[in-house]
C-alpha cells in the first residue's frame, strides 16, 4: 500500500490556493471545482503551474474538511475570487507514497501515521497530499499514486 516511507526536506513553492471547509461527506463534490478554480485564475493571469496540485490539510476532524486546494505556481498569484496566494514553506516532512483509489487515502494515511510514530518522530497537526497520477490521467482507481507529506515537529 505505502512506498519508500522515509524522511526528507520539501523545497519552498509559491501557490495559488482556494481554502476550503466543508462536511466530509462533500469533499468529492468540493475539491474538483476548487482545483479548477484554482487553475482558471492561474491560466487567466498568464502564471505557470510548476508541479502537482495538492491539498493542505489544517485540520483534522471526524465531521468537517478544513483544508485549501493548491496548484504550485512560478510567480505569485493576485487574489482573485475565491483563489489567494500563498507557499509552502521548506519543511522536514515524512513522505510516501500511495497508489490506489482515494477512497483508500484514510487507511493509507493510518498506515502511514503509524510508520512515522514507530520511527520515534512526531508530526504536525497539519498534513499534504500531492497528487501525482488520478482521474485526469486514468479512470483506472488502482493506478492513482497520491504522495503523503506529514510535516515533523
Amino acid at each position: 500500500m505505502l512506498e519508500n516511507p522515509h524522511v526528507t526536506e520539501t523545497e519552498a513553492l509559491l501557490v495559488a490556493k482556494v481554502p476550503v471547509t466543508t462536511p466530509r461527506d462533500k469533499i468529492h463534490e468540493v475539491m474538483g471545482p476548487a482545483i479548477s478554480e484554482v487553475y482558471a485564475i492561474v491560466l487567466e493571469q498568464g502564471r505557470s503551474p510548476v508541479g502537482p496540485w495538492f491539498t493542505h490539510h489544517l485540520r483534522i476532524d471526524p465531521a468537517v474538511f478544513d483544508f485549501e486546494a493548491c496548484v504550485p505556481v512560478d510567480q505569485p498569484v493576485a487574489a482573485a475570487g475565491r483563489v489567494v496566494p500563498g507557499d509552502w514553506p521548506a519543511t522536514r516532512v515524512a513522505r510516501a507514497i500511495y497508489q490506489g483509489p482515494y477512497e483508500g487515502l484514510g487507511e493509507a494515511w493510518g498506515a502511514f501515521k503509524a510508520w512515522v510514530a514507530a520511527q520515534g518522530l512526531t508530526g504536525r497537526d497539519d498534513l499534504y497530499e500531492r497528487y501525482l497520477v488520478g482521474p485526469e490521467s486514468t479512470t483506472d482507481g488502482t493506478q492513482f499514486r497520491t504522495e503523503l507529506n506529514q510535516p515533523l515537529v
